[in-house]
């Protein structure tokens, strides 16, 4: 049997014991397992209580049913939801009764999903953004997601692909009637007006690609320094909440520790690392050596130290900004805000958090320039700026071949077509399609 003749069923709900439980069918059967369960058809799109029971007639649970018939629904295709109490037993049971029907089986992750994309409910570029909305951890995040979804950059693509489209059809009309006198002439002129308009917008999106793109993987900030500096304390203030291990003995951290930050809507990634010092010990040493690593990919090093001679700090690109720990424990006159290699330096107490507002300032400043004006951001994936750059790469060709005879030029322009479909996800993306729908989580 065909995967697209057979119905699939899932939970679609979240972890189990839960109040409601909600498990999803699509497909050819789906209205056949849904009256065998209910005893009857519900009106479409109209929730139902019902008793839902198994093939003896037997009770499973009081339920709301829901029946959507295709192609109104999510999918495409004939869709049954099963909203029941979300006890490990009724799901059991009801997953018993359904792997028991002959057409129906498991889903794979992400087929509902992908059943949509192929049934041309969503495209390709709001797949990816159902799955970034999944996943979102951030408010800023969660927005730029709902924006992929509702087809912020597939709705551009389709309108440049249609422009294309008609500017190869004004160049092929001029070949088929290039022994018209001034008849080519003037086909090509708005078709490469057109072509010239559309590189420009492409180019646009292009240059503003990566602020969305980072915000969509987040911001790494890296706190490093000597031992017993204070790190691990800072790390539990950041976090509000006791994430790492806090001692006076130095050493204590051995490896790297991560933990998740909303900074102001901004995603973090902070992480914690080994005192960095000089050490005899094989299992330090290799903590030392992986702070080092981390502190040279990081977007950010907070430098730890209780002094103002930061001569161990990482030098390269990365900025680093000198954390100076235990003010409350100097005087104002041993304060000192300089230091080789420091962009900028703060005075905290990581105990008590004095001087803390003014460092989480600078952390919301710092994400805020970093990502940029991501609400004019288009691209979220490699993927797509590699099909906007082949796009945009094929379009050039196309103008450097005016002159060269106009096939060139529509050959071009139908390579930068097929480069846009494959953004959508329209032409020749088989293999690309196991790869994003496998990531999707069973049920979506």
């Amino acid at each position: 049997m065909h995967p697209h003749d057979q119905t699939i069923f899932a939970l679609s709900s979240g972890r189990l014991p839960s109040a409601i439980a909600i498990v999803r069918m699509s497909g050819p059967h789906a209205g056949a397992a849904l009256q065998m369960l209910a005893g009857k058809m519900p009106t479409p799109r109209v929730a139902t209580r019902v008793l839902l029971r198994d093939a003896s007639g037997d009770p499973i649970d009081d339920a709301v049913v829901l029946w959507f018939q295709a192609p109104a629904s999510a999918t495409g295709e004939d869709v049954a939801e099963l909203h029941v109490h979300g006890s490990r037993a009724v799901i059991a049971t009801l997953f018993a009764v359904l792997s028991a029907m002959p057409e129906l089986r498991p889903a794979e992750p992400g087929e509902f999903t992908r059943r949509a994309f192929e049934n041309g409910k969503i495209d390709l570029t709001e797949a990816e953004g159902l799955d970034d909305l999944i996943h979102a951890d951030t408010d800023r995040q969660r927005r730029q997601a709902l924006r992929q979804l509702q087809g912020l950059l597939g709705n551009k693509a389709r309108s440049w692909r249609e422009q294309i489209i008609e500017a190869g059809a004004l160049i092929e009309a001029g070949i088929d009637f290039s022994d018209e006198g001034d008849v080519p002439a003037e086909l090509m002129a708005p078709a490469l007006a057109r072509i010239r308009q559309l590189l420009g917008e492409i180019e646009a999106v292009l240059s503003a690609q990566g602020r969305a793109e980072r915000l969509r993987e987040g911001l790494t900030v890296v706190i490093a320094g000597p031992p017993n500096a204070g790190k691990s304390t800072l790390m539990n203030q950041l976090a509000r909440r006791e994430v790492a291990i806090v001692s006076p003995h130095a050493g204590t951290t051995r490896d790297l520790i991560e933990v998740q930050l909303d900074l102001d809507g901004y995603p973090v990634t902070l992480i914690d690392t080994a005192g960095i010092r000089e050490t005899e010990d094989p299992v330090e040493q290799e903590g030392v050596r992986r702070a080092r690593d981390r502190a040279s990919q990081a977007d950010l090093v907070l430098w730890m130290s209780e002094d103002d001679r930061p001569q161990a700090m990482p030098r390269g690109e990365t900025p680093v900004w000198l954390v100076r720990n235990k003010i409350d424990l100097l005087a104002s006159d041993q304060m000192s805000t300089s230091g080789g290699g420091v962009s900028r330096a703060f005075g905290i107490s990581a105990q008590s958090g004095a001087g803390m507002p003014a460092l989480l300032e600078a952390l919301v400043g710092f994400a805020r320039d970093y990502f940029g004006a991501t609400e004019s951001g288009l691209i979220t994936r490699e993927r797509q700026k590699q099909s906007l750059q082949q796009t945009a790469e094929a379009l050039r060709r196309s103008l450097n071949a005016v002159g060269r005879g106009e096939e060139l030029v529509a050959e071009e322009l139908r390579i930068a077509a097929l480069a846009l479909g494959r953004l959508l996800g329209r032409v020749d993306v088989e293999d690309l399609l196991d790869v994003i729908f496998r990531e999707f989580c069973i049920g979506k």
